[in-house]
């Protein structure tokens, strides 16, 4: 049996089974090293190599945590949220209630691109911009699943369509560099339109979750909102100045330096300097900030560790090789099997930008073999990276949108953010994949 294959169908298994993602990894980890011949120690070994490599978002993510719960002091999130609730009055019609959700859902979708490209700061935007917005989304009886796939879109499909941004490293820096490195001539192959019928799969799976799967109403419990969202403070324009320096210098220091630490760090001691956050609190909103992020970024921890150990089996190449044995010159079911293996590798190890240089190397060969041409050898390629990124347990692209969504506790990472991108994205795109490559 196949060590990737066995490793992520469990962790998918025993995650949906309602075990916590970071142990169903854990677990799921040491049964593919198993699996995979390694014994104890090599599986340990490789395991604690790469948690390392998680470690530096995870600490992001504490930090971005009492960053988001000082600005949430402040009171600056909340003028955007008064703004909505002032025209959500009890005499408010079910016509301003629609165009306040689709107003809402617009801003977020544009938060998203955004973070993507104008302001390349990926969901760091997330924990800082959602969690004052649930009382909003709760009093519009907003479904929280449909809010995680319009940013799980934005997150995703902006890099797989725009060269601009992230979207420049993933398309140009990635996918053409390894697909020309693998032997194809990639001189005169324009990749947004290799690219386009993906991206509309992506768009017929945020326009199923908008207009069937989640238009209903879902309602939440207000009273754990309020707690949270400390609506008891008294808010002045210093504390409101104040969160807008912060803020601005947070992005300009991730933006220079690189490091979303450095930057949450920066925003975080210019409220402590100015007292908008006292001294003798500061240590108890840096911690709830912490308990807020701790999950999510231990999740990414256990995530490195897994890809390290499914790495170390050397089965992903026997995945991708055995494959061609069932393909026979056959170009659909070919197509077919090399994206479902995409997803399965990007589901495990959580990141496309990391698939596409395992698998660019034997798929570029084997489609020039068959008669792909090279439009549709980079559409397979691109769309078999960035299956799996909506969808998988270990993505940011799914971590993001929980981390600022189940602020309150009221928003589960598998049920309700993982399990409906993956069906309103993954299935889609593997659709729209698989008709590029046979139309291109």
């Amino acid at each position: 049996m196949n060590a990737v294959v066995v490793a992520v169908v469990l962790m998918l298994a025993l995650s949906l089974a309602r075990m916590h993602v970071m142990l169903s990894m854990i677990i799921a980890a040491f049964i593919g090293g198993w699996v995979g011949g390694l014994d104890l120690k090599t599986t340990l070994d490789a395991f604690n190599t790469g948690i390392g490599g998680g470690a530096n978002i995870a600490l992001s993510y504490a930090l971005l945590g009492g960053f988001a719960v000082a600005i949430s002091l402040s009171g600056l999130p909340h003028l955007l949220a008064d703004a909505i609730l002032k025209r959500l009055n009890k005499d408010a019609s079910g016509t301003q209630v629609i165009w306040l959700k689709n107003g809402l859902l617009t801003m977020l979708l544009i938060a998203a691109v955004c973070s993507q490209n104008l302001i390349p700061i990926h969901i760091a935007f997330i924990p800082i911009l959602i969690p004052p917005l649930l009382l909003v989304m709760s009093k519009l009886q907003l479904d929280r699943r449909l809010v995680a796939c319009v940013l799980t879109f934005g997150l995703v499909t902006t890099y797989m369509f725009l060269p601009v941004g992230f979207g420049n490293i993933y398309l140009n820096d990635i996918l053409l560099a390894k697909v020309a490195d693998g032997g194809l001539n990639v001189e005169g192959v324009s990749v947004v339109t290799a690219m386009a019928i993906p991206a509309l799969g992506m768009l017929a799976g945020l326009v199923l979750a908008m207009l069937v799967s989640y238009r209903g109403k879902r309602q939440y419990d207000l009273s754990v909102i309020e707690k949270t969202e400390h609506t008891d403070r008294q808010y002045d324009k210093k504390s409101l100045l104040v969160a807008t320096a912060a803020i601005v210098v947070a992005f300009v220091v991730q933006l220079w330096l690189g490091s979303m630490v450095l930057g949450a760090m920066a925003g975080f001691v210019i409220f402590s300097v100015t007292g908008v956050v006292r001294w003798n609190e500061s240590e108890g909103v840096l911690v709830d900030g912490i308990k807020m992020m701790a999950s999510i970024g231990f999740i990414m921890i256990a995530a490195s560790g897994f890809s390290e150990v499914l790495k170390t089996t050397g089965h992903i190449d026997t995945l991708v090789n055995g494959a061609t044995g069932w393909l026979d010159n056959n170009k659909p079911l070919a197509a077919f099997l090399l994206l479902v293996i995409g997803l399965l590798l990007t589901m495990g190890i959580g990141s496309s930008f990391s698939t596409i240089p395992i698998i660019a190397a034997i798929y570029v060969p084997l489609c020039i073999q068959m008669g792909f041409s090279p439009l549709a050898i980079v559409a397979l390629i691109g769309t078999a990276g960035a299956l799996g990124d909506a969808g998988s347990p270990a993505s940011d692209s799914t971590l993001g949108p929980t981390s600022g969504l189940n602020a309150d506790g009221q928003h589960n990472h598998m049920r309700d953010t993982v399990v409906p991108t993956f069906l309103h994205f993954n299935l889609p795109l593997l659709v729209a994949g698989w008709v590029a490559a046979m139309v291109l």
